[in-house]
């Protein structure tokens, strides 16, 4: 069978989007790895599928798989692709959209100058709810960054969740963070028990921070949209930080606005269709 897909990036983060719209098309574990498989497949960071929405107040549904095959709630930078790929595709004219989610419904708009910005919902710190394991420990003075034992040392981490789980700390130097030795650790740490993206941030300024992310079951990627929100609203909240924020990514530039409390963190961004093709896939 020949699979239709088109590659798509946002800042780096790359995709592999599907169109199950017009017809059924069934993701299955083996083979969302053959497609991310940057030998084998396509290549790519995770799979994105485009479907009907089963609720009534939505206007699409969106499933991710990384490329380890396993299906996840969210990815901000692939909603930004999401809604690119939606309008060149002539599958709707609305410039903002209401797409499902495994955790819940995001609002996703097509900006003038081609930009994508997403509401991404409200960031959860309750511990319970992201979820994290907190039994035992005791959270640092400030009570917001909790303390993750890793082999040689302790690390203090903001604990949230922008619909998929984030770990993150504050680094004076994010280049020379140990992100591909540590991140897997923290990824797979047992205070997680549904894993976790592991975000390194340095602050440059209250305006501008740099940031780095292990993204449970696909390593290291060139950006992380949820993993910018999280970043952010972790430094707004403690008082690092100002209410817009450019984060610079190794694959672009995001910008992020929270305002605190109950109001949903918005992301701006790129998305960039690369190019189409078919694969022979098993049937």
């Amino acid at each position: 069978m020949r699979l239709e897909f088109t590659k798509m990036q946002g800042a780096g983060n790359d995709f592999v989007v599907l169109e199950g719209v017009s017809r059924r098309v069934d993701v299955t574990p083996q083979l969302a790895r053959r497609l991310a498989d940057r030998h084998f497949g396509v290549g790519c960071d995770q799979i994105l599928l485009v479907e009907k929405p089963e609720r009534s107040d939505a206007d699409f549904r969106y499933r991710i798989w990384n490329a380890d095959g396993g299906e996840v709630e969210q990815c901000g930078n692939g909603a930004r692709c999401f809604v690119r790929f939606v309008h060149d595709k002539g599958l709707t004219r609305k410039r903002e959209i209401r797409v499902e989610t495994l955790s819940g419904v995001i609002v996703p708009r097509l900006e003038a100058d081609g930009q994508v910005s997403v509401d991404m919902g409200k960031p959860i710190f309750e511990p319970e709810r992201v979820p994290f394991d907190a039994r035992g420990l005791e959270p640092d003075k400030g009570g917001r960054r909790w303390p993750l034992v890793l082999p040689g040392r302790e690390a203090l981490v903001a604990v949230l969740s922008m619909g998929n789980p984030h770990a993150v700390q504050t680094v004076a130097d994010v280049e020379a963070a140990p992100v591909a030795t540590e991140g897997p650790l923290i990824e797979r740490h047992a205070r997680f028990p549904h894993r976790v993206n592991a975000g390194y941030m340095q602050v440059l300024d209250r305006g501008r921070i740099r940031l780095r992310v292990w993204e449970r079951g696909v390593g290291e990627t060139l950006a992380c949209g949820t993993g910018a929100c999280a970043a952010v609203a972790a430094g707004i909240r403690d008082g690092l930080l100002d209410q817009t924020v450019r984060v610079a990514t190794r694959g672009g530039e995001l910008t992020i606005r929270w305002a605190g409390g109950e109001n949903p963190v918005w992301m701006t961004g790129p998305a960039v269709a690369v190019f189409e093709g078919e694969i022979e896939v098993e049937s």
